[in-house]
């Protein structure tokens, strides 16, 4: 009898043991995707069994604070999200191979290291300024003109101007606070404006310099220029104060006749069901013309090769290549798919507007996540909440930025 016991004892803890082996955690930085990734989880666990976790920390959070609580827990994550060189070698020691994979056949776009591949393309994402184009209509302004800064400071006083007749509570609906978690609106995205507007892409000259601890004084005091555009014609408390949703919902409600966010809104934008049309203009800084927004895959999902690594491979080929995977990335979360398999095309408008300007080849690198790892948040961040507060003018803001840059090494 005690041997039977013991064997059954056996066998239920190698049964919890695998069942527990099968579970797949992922973490992931976008909030306005959660519910939908997790009722894709729901689903891929109908349909195999394996049950999927999804943890989530972005937008008001900082999602590297999240994962690497995470990965000190006791129980790291099967998968999670790397944003370029920099989160691929804080961890590259823990990343799987995932050369070979059903889903590696299906795109151009994975993570490589050397010939590894080793990230998954969560999505082809876009960003530049969203317009409300019944606005923009209203004011007389052709946002096919906006490609200068000439043109954007123009059109901007304008508006202004017209905020009462056209029911504006500000033209530029745009966030930098530290306390709210979101200058990575600033000191990643907006930075990037500076360091690829107008170049080919993969052309790194301006990434190069600045982890040199340099930039080119010209370029440079223009873009500066152009951040303090956008500041002078954004809500002064939703700069400091505005949180994601409070800036999404100014531009949704008609209140803001431009929107400094991604592709990656379009489904919290949708909800909102906003009643104008919508698409993308360029952060176009230069005095001289730059027809073009960012487009990049903004991060790759990497499997712990200590964890659940073939359940977690197994997942993400599910992803790429079924078609309840391609209505999720399309449908649910409205992404653009870095998938050639995928023939589902996004309705939601920011997305739309990204494969536009993609089709026509109008597009910008994404090279912010090559600077070290905080810097661009944390650093960076605070001079931009300085300018955005008041605290501090343009030219301080330049030579604050510039002193920043010249201790990246340090």
């Amino acid at each position: 009898m005690k041997k039977l016991i013991a064997v059954l004892l056996s066998v239920l803890m190698l049964m919890m043991s695998v069942s527990a082996l099968a579970d797949i955690v992922i973490c992931q930085n976008k909030v306005e995707i959660t519910a939908a990734m997790e009722e894709f989880a729901k689903l891929y666990e109908a349909k195999t069994g394996v049950p999927v976790k999804v943890i989530t920390g972005g937008g008001s959070s900082d999602y590297n604070t999240v994962l690497k609580a995470e990965m000190q827990s006791g129980r790291e994550p099967d998968i999670w999200v790397i944003e370029g060189p920099t989160g691929y070698e804080l961890w590259k020691d823990k990343i799987a191979d995932q050369t070979g994979a059903e889903w590696t056949q299906y795109t151009a776009a994975a993570y490589m290291d050397g010939d590894k591949v080793v990230g998954f393309p969560v999505a082809v994402e876009g960003y530049g300024l969203a317009y409300n184009k019944d606005v923009l209509e209203k004011a007389g302004i052709d946002p096919a003109t906006l490609t200068n800064y000439d043109a954007y400071a123009a059109a901007f006083e304008k508006l202004d101007s017209m905020k009462a007749e056209l029911g504006l509570d500000m033209v530029v609906s745009m966030v930098a606070g530290t306390t709210t978690g979101m200058t990575w609106v600033t000191g990643l995205h907006n930075f990037n404006v500076y360091l690829t507007v107008g170049n080919q892409r993969n052309d790194t000259t301006y990434i190069d310099q600045v982890l040199e601890g340099k930039v080119d004084d010209a370029r440079f005091h223009q873009y500066c220029q152009y951040v303090a555009l956008l500041f002078k014609y954004s809500d002064p408390d939703m700069l400091i104060n505005g949180t994601q949703d409070s800036q999404l919902a100014a531009f949704a409600n008609g209140k803001a006749a431009f929107y400094h966010q991604g592709n990656w809104m379009d489904p919290a934008l949708m909800q909102l069901n906003p009643s104008f049309e919508i698409a993308y203009a360029p952060h176009a800084f230069l005095h001289e013309d730059t027809d073009g927004i960012l487009v990049n895959p903004p991060s790759w999902y990497v499997v712990n090769a200590n964890g659940n690594k073939d359940e977690a491979i197994a997942f993400l080929n599910f992803l790429a290549t079924s078609e309840e995977g391609a209505d999720y990335m399309v449908n649910k979360a409205a992404m653009v798919p870095a998938f050639t398999n995928v023939t589902l095309t996004p309705s939601t408008p920011l997305s739309k507007s990204v494969m536009e300007w993609n089709a026509a080849g109008k597009t910008y690198d994404w090279q912010q996540y090559k600077l070290p790892d905080g810097f661009g948040m944390g650093t960076l961040g605070q001079i931009y909440e300085l300018l955005a507060s008041g605290v501090i003018d343009v030219d301080t803001f330049e030579v604050m930025m510039k002193d920043a840059i010249a201790n990246i090494a340090k």
